[in-house]
C-alpha cells in the first residue's frame, strides 16, 4: 500500500494521542525486570567523589527511570541546591549527610530515606568525617510537570 498524503496526515494525527511513556519507549528500549550486581558497576571518579551508574531508561509505566549511587568526600556536595521537575528518592548507605530542602536543613545517616518533590529546591552535603554513599532514584512519568520558572 503506497504512502499517500492522506495516510501520512492520519498517522501524524493519531501519534498525538500516544501516551508520553509510549513515545519515549519508541525512542529507547523499555527496561524490563533486572538485577544489577554491585560488583559489576564501574566507579567513575568525579570532582566530589565518585558515581556508579545503575540504569537510565524508560519503563512500561515511566517515561524515564534513573538510578545511580554517589559517594561524596567529606565536606563536599555533588552540586549546589537545585530543582527539577522529576521526583527523586535517596537512600543513605553510609556516612552523615545534611539535606537542604526548601530552606530547611536536616542531618541524617545510614538507612535514612530522602524524598525530593517535583520542582522543590534541594541539595545534599557530606557533613561527616568519612565518605558518604547514597543511592539515588529519579523518575519521570507522563504527568511530570514542566520545570519551574524560578
Amino acid at each position: 500500500m503506497p504512502i499517500t498524503r492522506r495516510r501520512l496526515l492520519a498517522a501524524a494525527g493519531s501519534a498525538a494521542f500516544v501516551p508520553a511513556a509510549a513515545r519515549a519507549a519508541a525512542d529507547q528500549s523499555v527496561m524490563s525486570s533486572r538485577v544489577v550486581d554491585w560488583t559489576a558497576l564501574t566507579a567513575e571518579m568525579t570532582a566530589y567523589g565518585m558515581v556508579r551508574r545503575v540504569f537510565n531508561a524508560p519503563t512500561a509505566t515511566l517515561v524515564q527511570l534513573e538510578c545511580h549511587v554517589s559517594t561524596l568526600n567529606p565536606g563536599l556536595s555533588s552540586h549546589p541546591p537545585h530543582r527539577h521537575p522529576n521526583e527523586e528518592m535517596i537512600v543513605v548507605q553510609q556516612g552523615t549527610v545534611e539535606v537542604f530542602s526548601e530552606g530547611t536543613k536536616t542531618r541524617v545517616g545510614p538507612g535514612s530515606v530522602i524524598f525530593h518533590a517535583s520542582n522543590h529546591l534541594h541539595g545534599l552535603t557530606n557533613v561527616g568525617d568519612t565518605p558518604a554513599t547514597y543511592h539515588v532514584i529519579n523518575w519521570q512519568s507522563s504527568t511530570t510537570p514542566p520545570a519551574s520558572k524560578e
